[in-house]
């Protein structure tokens, strides 16, 4: 299943298919990543925003599994959500991913749902809205790992910076495949920090 996805990822971007169209899948090493962040948490939720056509979404939803945890996912491309739940039930992970379709600044905010690790992988010049948005629903102790930031630095290093400055954050960029910033979250956001 992982395989065939990683195949059609990388014909598609030899072949030059237009961004929007594409699968835009992680890379398998960054896959691998988020699953051995997940799998060791207990009864881990995950939310991930910027869904695709599930490749990420399995890799989060193989590690919840693990130890009874479960993987919420937005997306907002009709086509990439059928193809989502294809690829989610032929990988037998339906018991442990959801998808909620429509825009992640519509849906977001009537998700009421506390959640440990946020895996932010959207349109990158939505990074910084989209965190100020998930911000609140992750407790101290909760991560918050954002892809593409090496990748996409001119659009992303403000985002990373952001992070790094944020006081009640720790945040650190891995240079992992496409650069990842990782952020652990000490303590709540002032009211008026998240807006």
């Amino acid at each position: 299943m992982l395989a065939r996805l990683e195949r059609e990822d990388a014909d598609e971007r030899t072949q030059g298919v237009a961004r929007e169209q594409r699968a835009r899948a992680v890379a398998p090493t960054t896959g691998r990543f988020l699953f051995a962040l997940v799998a060791p948490q207990n009864a881990c939720e995950v939310l991930e925003i910027g869904g695709s056509r599930g490749y990420s979404s399995i890799w989060l939803a193989a590690g919840a599994r693990m130890l009874g945890g479960r993987v919420l996912s937005l997306e907002h491309d009709p086509d990439k959500c059928a193809a989502w739940r294809r690829n989610v039930t032929e990988a037998g992970l339906e018991e442990w991913a959801d998808l909620i379709e429509g825009d992640a600044f519509e849906t977001l905010p009537t998700i009421e749902d506390v959640f440990d690790v946020v895996f932010l992988d959207a349109e990158k010049e939505d990074y910084e809205g989209l965190f100020a948005l998930a911000r609140g629903k992750v407790e101290p102790g909760g991560l918050v790992v954002a892809d593409n930031v090496l990748s996409h630095e001119e659009t992303l290093g403000a985002y990373s910076r952001a992070r790094q400055a944020d006081p009640t954050l720790e945040s650190v960029t891995v240079p992992l495949d496409r650069g990842l910033e990782i952020s652990v979250v000490l303590r709540d956001a002032p009211v008026d920090h998240l807006k």
